[in-house]
């Protein structure tokens, strides 16, 4: 050890540690002001004679150096050092040790860093081992080491941070890094996840349900390549060939649904290579048929007789501190006797509800996958006609079907399906006029933030808007007329798209807005760089989006294909609540929501809520609050009303005039707990829909 004057201290090359840190250093520099230089720094001889390169404490000896310009220092204050000598110590190695768990070592300088010692020494094993890191972390860092030139160059920079420099790393290929790269530069507050998706696109990841279907082993022996996430567990591992994982999950699927459907004799099995099978159903226009309600058999009276026998005798024990006191009484042991009794009573007195033998022939189940990768039936049965069932006093079930009008059928308007956006889960039921128009303003807004990210999207659609002039009709915008009209106004329910487009807005630079003649305005505009007139661009054509088409409760089918393009994750802006829905439509329509995400035994669970109760449910279920199966809660998550939807191959349908579903709180459940569906007598005040 030996004390230097810091006029002799010069920074090495050798020092791993490139980037000065202003704010750190200064204030680094108040601190050894005040309490003195309190750790050496790592010197060695430079090849000037009386000189001495920093190989560790550079940050040290530039915040001394700020003290000697405030006066506060003398320029030959002798400083401790630790003197190595080169030819016993690799510099950089001694450099990197010094450095590499303090705050001011840049993520690119640990790339560079450990790139250096690879190519020395050529094993990650062996310098992971000698900086006590695991061998994942080495390789993740030489990973991001090896991004695309532009995007290491933003890491080092610190235009982006070190979790958005991981997820453009979630793949070595550069062409795909560079167009996502080139993708998410305009968009606003881009996230890790959104990029990981994106590079994901084309892809399946190692916990897929398909992938877990299938197997490691099969899919590579069939000629499939993974390509690993180094910052991700295995689960994140991208499965390449997609086309050869569905190949082989759908021949193990279907093979599978031939052998059910022999074995319980229903009309068909359909196999969908997914958690659910929503997508699947509504292509095929199938109908959800409503079982009877099952008897209970006289076993099963017999023993919910029992179980209510002894629950009210462990009920009577918990009220009776005497009775406590006995020896052997273990309340503990009671409680949970308590609760297993009462989840038998339970499933006894709702018996699975089985199809009638003589309609076998007429429906049919989907086989679906779990989030493990197992194959089993979805509770619901489906079927092309209406059946419908019916119960008399005795218990004797009548059933009846009803084949679908096809869409040449005539008939009275009333007949004929309505706008699929302007109709209220479960079924054909038009929602209100207001409620249709705050809906579409929501969805509005979460396609004009979206459209934000994608500025070439926006110039396409801007100047087909402005130059289609083949009719009068719309385009679905208003860039002829500036900010539309808003069907609704006041105290609409917001989501996170609102917040978006207001940042975004903020962020705008707004310095040609100065001059006040308009030719210098333009001029002052000509002068902006191309990334900011894009930006410019995207917002402007994001407000400029209508909320809906015309009059009536139709959205404009520009905007779906827009939706389509953009893969708008609607579910991640806007969830349904008590205010901007579930109050709004009636118990009947929150109880086919919940039939859509966890079958009849979901939504007979609630059917016995009052609708302010059903309401509030329905939005802890939705937003994923609530504890059910993780099954459920995923499609929860997931779930939409027709009108947040953008689907582009959906038809946007007639314009008949239906009638309008009311916001009652009716209470439309019979006495098995089970929703009747039947039309409401009263009307609600608001106007008719146009659907």
């Amino acid at each position: 050890m030996q004390l230097i004057p810091l006029s002799k201290l010069d920074q090495s090359e050798d020092n791993v540690c490139k980037r000065p840190n202003s704010e750190f250093e200064e204030r680094l520099s108040f601190d050894i002001e005040a309490r003195g230089v309190l750790q050496n720094l790592i010197v060695a001889k430079a090849k000037k004679r009386g000189r001495f390169e920093v190989i560790g404490g550079g940050k040290r000896m530039r915040a001394m150096h700020r003290i000697v310009e405030r006066g506060a220092m003398d320029a030959d204050f002798e400083i401790p050092c630790l003197v190595i000598d080169r030819r016993e110590h690799n510099a950089s190695e001694v450099s990197l040790a010094e450095n590499f768990q303090r705050l001011q070592m840049t993520p690119a300088e640990e790339c560079q860093a450990f790139q250096h010692f690879i190519k020395e020494d050529g094993d990650t094993a062996a310098v992971a081992k000698r900086f006590g890191l695991t061998q994942r972390f080495v390789d993740g860092r030489l990973r991001l080491a090896n991004l695309a030139g532009p995007i290491f160059e933003a890491l080092a920079a610190s235009d982006i941070t070190l979790d958005i420099a991981k997820a453009y790393a979630a793949t070595d290929q550069h062409e795909v890094q560079l167009r996502v790269f080139e993708q998410m530069r305009h968009a606003w507050n881009p996230s890790a996840d959104a990029i990981r998706r994106m590079i994901a696109d084309g892809s399946l990841r190692g916990n897929d349900p398909i992938a877990l279907l299938v197997g490691e082993d099969t899919y590579v022996a069939a000629g499939g390549k993974i390509e690993r996430d180094l910052f991700s567990e295995a689960a994140d591992d991208r499965w390449i060939d997609v086309e050869i994982a569905h190949q082989l999950a759908g021949a193990k699927m279907e093979a599978e649904a031939e052998r059910v459907a022999a074995e319980t004799g229903l009309a068909w099995i359909n196999p969908v290579a997914a958690t659910n099978s929503w997508s699947a159903r509504s292509e095929l226009g199938l109908n959800p048929v409503r079982l009877p309600p099952a008897p209970l058999s006289e076993e099963a009276r017999t023993r919910i007789d029992e179980i209510d026998a002894r629950m009210d005798d462990i009920n009577a024990i918990f009220e009776d501190e005497s009775a406590q006191e006995e020896d052997g009484v273990d309340l503990d042991k009671l409680e949970v006797e308590y609760d297993t009794l009462s989840n038998e009573r339970d499933d006894l007195n709702n018996p699975v509800r089985e199809l009638p033998e003589e309609w076998h022939g007429e429906a049919g189940r989907f086989l679906i996958l779990t989030n493990k990768g197992e194959m089993v039936l979805e509770s619901d049965y489906y079927s092309e006609k209406r059946l419908s069932f019916e119960q008399d006093e005795d218990g004797n079930i009548t059933a009846t079907s009803e084949d679908m009008p096809t869409s040449g059928s005539t008939g009275s308007s009333a007949a004929r399906p309505s706008t699929p956006e302007a109709v209220a889960p479960g079924g054909e039921k038009p929602i209100s006029a207001k409620l249709f128009d705050e809906l579409s303003v929501q969805r509005r807004n979460i396609l004009a933030a979206s459209l934000l990210g994608d500025p070439g999207l926006a110039l396409d659609y801007a100047i087909f808007a402005l130059c289609d002039d083949r009719s009068y009709e719309s385009k679905g915008t208003s860039l002829k007329a500036g900010k539309p009209q808003d069907p609704a106004y006041g105290d609409i329910p917001q989501s996170a798209a609102e917040g978006i487009l207001a940042q975004a807005e903020d962020a705008l630079n707004k310095t040609w807005h100065e001059p006040k003649e308009v030719a210098q305005r333009f001029l002052a505009f000509r002068e902006l760089d191309d990334e900011t007139k894009a930006a410019w661009l995207s917002y402007v054509v994001a407000v400029s989006l209508e909320a809906k088409k015309g009059y009536n409760s139709e959205y404009h089918p520009i905007h779906a294909v827009l939706g389509s393009i953009l893969d708008v994750d609607v579910a991640a802006m806007w969830r349904p609540t008590s205010e901007n829905l579930f109050d709004r439509i009636n118990k009947t329509s929150c109880l086919a929501a919940l039939i859509d995400i966890g079958g009849s035994e979901l939504a007979a669970r609630y059917a016995a809520s009052k609708k302010a109760e059903l309401s509030k449910t329905c939005e802890k279920l939705f937003s994923g609050d609530a504890i059910v199966e993780e099954d459920i809660k995923e499609r929860a998550l997931a779930w939409l009303p027709e009108a947040m939807k953008f689907d582009f191959a959906q038809d946007p349908g007639g314009e008949d005039d239906t009638p309008v579903e009311p916001d009652d709180d009716t209470d439309l459940a019979d006495a098995n707990g089970e929703p009747t569906f039947e039309e409401p007598e009263d009307v609600d005040e608001e106007a008719a829909v146009d659907a």
